[in-house]
């Protein structure tokens, strides 16, 4: 939201004064239960790869870069498609996909002992979760108020978040003493089944069930669209940058940080997961939290400051403070649960990319989703380019200048005109998009020639 503009306060259900659309409230729910089964097997799959058919660690971690591969490729045709297709229907194809090519992989594949199998379904797997539930976050950039668009995103990554990995993990860990990993991974299965019929049979909100793009955009269109918008709205190629750098260093340090904490820092594996989950749960509160506050104070303020300003401080307290009070585990738990929570400071860039260009918000999502998927590959590149000749002080140094780049890079995310008048008059995306596509008449495809036969 515009720093300038203030946010309208228009009165409705208690679903409506807390950020969530009430017509998406069973989306929000079914999200929930859907990532919980996404995030059962976070804890367990490579192990379960290896003793099922892969042989070895590394034979496991094909599998799973296969895996995030095709995350990365669905995380951006969710908002494309989203665009061409409509939400919903998106929804529904992500939802079939994960729930036939899991059953393939459990079946056909890990039962059998087959790794060309495992390798294939859990791949073509990867394009489950992405399509589901992002598309589910372009419905509710598409639905939401503008002026409340923040608080309904932060609401979306607290369900997504909650059910991956934090509920998710927890699940597991009842369910794999009773069941042992097999019988977990079904368990996972029938969740999915659940919270993607919560959303597809409980959300009756219309807007998702139509295609979002103007009427005279065809499907080699929609895709185009979603990366040529990257130079013809520079901005949402800004937002991406920013998206990168959101949690690039966070992936970064999950590669450096467990040798820190137990070989140098001298705490147990344990200590450091306990660190980890605690400063996970910090970070799904105030994914909520900044979310609502991005809404008053303005979702540019929210990300500069909150984010990556306060990354960049809390990055660099995460490792140096420590390092300064070697043996002290609950103060590295504390600057642990900062950092937890500035990163929650960056949730608003899901409501400002597509505020950016409300004529094209699924290709602005379709890119902000790639970079999120680009962060996962650029964090652990920094590692290995820069660990050997810097250190852990240097790459962690250079996470701490990211983030001041992003902060320098938020100061060129205003919105357009289009945007901040739909804030102050209390409408959707979706609705601030009708005079921009009107403007722009539908394509007619040429007429033919009427000399010729």
């Amino acid at each position: 939201m515009s720093d300038t503009a203030a946010s309208a306060a228009h009165q409705g259900t208690v679903w409506d004064r807390i950020g969530i659309p009430r017509p998406l409230l069973f989306g929000f729910i079914g999200v929930l239960i859907f990532m919980i089964g996404d995030g059962v097997e976070s804890g367990l799959i490579a192990p379960f790869i290896e003793d099922n058919g892969a042989g070895s660690e590394v034979r496991a971690s094909y599998v799973i870069t296969a895996y995030g591969v095709t995350v990365m490729l669905a995380s951006w045709l969710s908002g494309a498609l989203s665009e061409l297709w409509g939400p919903r229907r998106v929804m529904q194809i992500g939802l079939a996909v994960w729930i036939v090519f899991d059953a393939l992989f459990l079946a056909l594949g890990a039962a059998q002992g087959n790794y060309t199998l495992m390798l294939v379904f859990y791949g073509l797997r990867g394009f489950g979760y992405p399509l589901f539930a992002f598309s589910f976050l372009v419905w509710v950039t598409a639905t939401a108020p503008v002026a409340r668009l923040g608080a309904a995103v932060g609401w979306f990554y607290f369900a997504f978040t909650g059910g991956l990995p934090t509920l998710g993990s927890l699940t597991a860990s009842v369910t794999n003493p009773l069941l042992g990993k097999f019988g977990t991974l079904w368990v996972a299965l029938g969740l999915i089944a659940v919270g993607g019929a919560c959303c597809l049979i409980g959300v009756r909100e219309r807007t998702g069930f139509s295609r979002l793009a103007p009427p005279g955009v065809r499907p080699v269109q929609s895709l185009t669209r979603s990366l040529s918008i990257a130079w013809t709205n520079p901005k949402v190629a800004v937002g991406c940058v920013v998206r990168i750098i959101n949690t690039a260093p966070q992936f970064g340090l999950w590669v450096i940080l467990p040798a820190f904490f137990t070989d140098e820092m001298g705490f147990t594996d344990g200590d450091w997961l306990r660190l980890l989950s605690i400063m996970f749960a910090t970070n799904i509160f105030f994914n909520l939290l900044f979310g609502v506050v991005s809404d008053r104070i303005g979702w540019r303020t929210t990300i500069g400051w909150f984010g990556a300003v306060g990354c960049a401080l809390s990055v660099l307290a995460l490792y140096f403070v420590p390092k300064l009070m070697t043996g002290n585990y609950w103060v590295a738990v504390g600057v642990g649960m900062v950092y937890g929570a500035t990163l929650a400071g960056f949730v608003p860039i899901s409501a400002l990319m597509p505020s950016l260009a409300p004529e094209n918000k699924g290709g602005a999502m379709a890119l902000l989703n790639l970079g999120a998927g680009g962060a996962a590959f650029v964090g652990p590149a920094i590692v290995s380019v820069f660990l050997g000749p810097l250190g852990r002080d240097g790459v962690v140094m250079i996470f701490a200048g990211l983030y001041v780049v992003a902060a320098v890079l938020t100061l060129f995310l205003r919105l357009p005109r289009v945007s901040e008048e739909a804030i102050q008059q209390g409408k959707n995306l979706q609705e601030a998009a009708e005079p921009l596509t009107a403007a722009s008449p539908p394509v007619s495809p040429p007429e033919r020639n009427p000399s010729r036969p």
